[in-house]
């Protein structure tokens, strides 16, 4: 066991000395400054009247609104839930 705990000290040290490529190195993709970065508030408020509503969309999330609905029921249905306890209680006998 000691041996075991003092291998893996020895390994884990050893990941930890490990040389990774340096990011900042890199040259970056273009020479534009980056983005700003702005209130989800101010976002939103662009969005609401620039973006259409989409059919498409709108109907696959009325069919997921269904299938959760659908999920949300008994999972077992009466006969199957007698049956499973009446296997319990004669296994507890």
């Amino acid at each position: 066991m000691t041996v075991h705990i003092a291998l893996l000290t020895v390994l884990c040290l050893t990941a930890a000395c490990a040389q990774f490529p340096q990011i900042d190195a890199q040259a970056p993709a273009s020479d534009a400054p980056p983005p700003a970065l702005v209130p989800i508030d101010t976002l939103l408020a662009q969005a609401d009247g620039s973006v259409a509503a989409d059919t498409t969309l709108l109907a696959r999330a009325e069919r997921l609104r269904t299938r959760a609905s659908l999920m949300r029921g008994p999972i077992l249905d009466p006969a199957t839930r007698a049956r499973l306890s009446a296997a319990i209680r004669v296994g507890r006998a």
